[in-house]
């Protein structure tokens, strides 16, 4: 909305002119100066509402979101008349009923099962069997004498003991000498200890410690000399390299395995990397940008998580990888926000759009916009709660679609028609906050409800952003990559940690198992991912 020419008017004149008003003697002149002054009140009205906005979004930055709340039930019921009267009170703020029901509203309270643990979930604890030393089965009881002791399934009792991520094993090795020849004759060390100062064990702990848990390495220094097992940040560097070493070869694999994906997820965060920041600080670099890009990519039953860490973006990332996929294959789904970093060609592929951030558009302007905001809200809680059900029911992809055709796409239609309605009765302004949200529902709805269209497609990009979280992770504890190589080796290190972590899979044994068996690594990578290295594993 354009700033309107101001209206100057002394008390006096102001005075005079509310006299006429009230008299009904008001001339030609006096309309022009009553309609600049509503002019003039609506663009304060449109301004105080932008400030509002803006001064939301400065204190989620400082102080973070609140804690997100969903209508209750209630609010889904169809309104009573005075219900209406409220929201009809300013046009457009109301939306026709769907014409189906919408499902039940679930509750969301905690999800069962947190809080403490059962004794069946420690599967990596020390095994200590405690027998008694006076009782045995078949004896007398000792106390009435009579019966006969047997043999009830054990009991279990949990200890949690505290160590530091590098245990050290100080060996003191006898020597001997002979006192005629002079020969020196050392005890050997026990099999299980190795040639090597640190284990293979040793050095995935550092990995997962560094890449999943986000330690900077001179944070574990210091905790590994204050626990008296000193590793030098250096040293930590140098252990970290050889585990990437043993698995860049399957990170290699999970590409070629990754570019038939029928599904993937796709985002990108920015990252620090010094080599670069000073390159553009020379100004010696054509592009200045830095990137952190994850691929979820879902291939059959499995999922595929790759990171790319460098001055490519999300789109460059993407359309790498598609090409190494074969002609002639289905077009795979792909799922990112509207954002043009994540745009490729998007011939080979068919482009879903977020849904999660279209409406987070609108929930970031509750407080401004309550009226309108809640219509689309409660339209976009109910269609998330549809697909929340189909997950919960464990539904196929076609039936997903059948549901969702069933479901939600009346809901979208009647959504669909009341955005379509603020916008041409000129009930918004289409440069506003709310202006602008309405605009992005309308300019990507097509790819924002794929998913009551093709089969399998997603609603959120949720998978992605969730494992960006990782790399966000490193970036807030350490801040920076020194060199492309380290941000290339921790693109390897998170891709392989990630990808475990999707398949259920231990990642400590998994990167102790790459390095012991590096040569048949690298002869067949195939047999060493994280789904099928314990079959390889396994005696025939």
């Amino acid at each position: 909305m354009q700033r309107p020419e101001e209206v100057t008017l002394s008390p006096a004149a102001g005075a005079a002119l509310m006299t006429r008003l009230e008299q009904d003697t008001w001339t030609r002149e006096d309309r022009q100066v009553l309609v600049q002054i509503l002019r003039m009140y609506f663009w304060l009205l449109f301004a105080v509402q932008e400030a509002t906005f803006s001064l939301k979004r400065l204190r989620t930055l400082l102080f973070g979101a609140p804690a997100s709340t969903r209508p209750s039930p209630a609010a889904q019921v169809a309104p009573d008349a005075s219900t209406d009267h409220e929201q009809t009170d300013r046009p457009g703020a109301t939306l026709p009923a769907p014409p189906l029901a919408p499902a039940p509203r679930r509750g969301h309270g905690h999800r069962p099962g947190q809080g403490r643990h059962g004794a069946q979930t420690y599967v990596g604890a020390q095994q200590v069997l405690c027998r008694h030393e006076e009782l045995a089965v078949g004896q007398r009881c000792p106390v009435c004498g009579l019966g006969q002791l047997y043999a009830l399934p054990p009991g279990v009792e949990i200890r949690i003991n505290g160590n530091a991520l590098l245990a050290a094993i100080r060996y003191e090795v006898e020597k001997l000498r002979c006192s005629a020849c002079g020969l020196v004759f050392t005890a050997p060390l026990p099999a299980e200890t190795g040639a090597e100062k640190y284990s293979p064990r040793a050095r995935a702990v550092l990995v997962v410690s560094r890449y999943d848990l986000g330690l900077p390495v001179y944070r574990i220094e210091a905790y590994q000399a204050m626990l008296g097992v000193p590793v030098p940040d250096a040293t930590q560097w140098d252990q970290i390299e050889r585990v990437a070493d043993s698995g860049y070869a399957v990170f290699a694999h999970l590409e070629r395995l990754a570019a038939p994906g029928e599904l993937i997820h796709q985002d990108d965060t920015s990252v620090r990397i010094l080599a670069f920041i000073k390159e553009n600080q020379a100004a010696a670099a054509e592009r200045t940008g830095m990137y952190t890009t994850v691929l979820m990519v879902k291939v059959g039953e499995r999922m595929i998580c790759l990171y790319y860490s460098g001055r490519a973006h999300a789109g460059e990332n993407l359309r790498t990888l598609l090409t190494q996929r074969q002609a002639g294959q289905a077009l795979p789904l792909v799922m990112s926000d509207a954002l043009a970093s994540n745009a490729a060609d998007e011939t080979p592929l068919i482009r879903c759009h977020c849904l999660a951030h279209g409406r987070r558009k609108f929930s970031d302007l509750a407080e401004v916009f309550p009226q309108e905001c809640q219509v689309v809200l409660e339209i976009l809680a109910q269609v998330f709660d549809h697909d929340e059900e189909a997950r919960d029911q464990q539904m196929s992809p076609a039936a997903r679609l059948a549901y969702h055709q069933a479901m939600s796409r009346p809901l979208l239609a009647g959504l669909k028609g009341w955005l379509e309605t603020q916008m041409a009765a000129r009930l918004v302004e289409p440069n506003s906050s709310l202006g602008k949200a309405i605009a992005y529902l309308q300019n990507h709805w097509e790819t924002l409800t794929r998913f009551v269209t093709i089969e399998g497609a997603p609603l959120d990009n949720n998978l992605a952003e969730r494992a960006l979280k990782l790399f966000i992770r490193q970036r807030k504890n350490s801040l920076f990559f020194a060199t492309e190589h380290s941000a290339y080796i921790a693109s390897i290190l998170t891709s392989l940690i990630a990808t475990c972590l999707h398949a259920g899979v231990n990642v400590v044994e998994y990167l102790v198992a790459l390095q012991e068996h590096r040569p048949q690594v690298f002869a067949d990578p195939g047999a060493w991912l994280p789904w099928t290295y314990q079959g390889t594993l396994a005696p025939p």
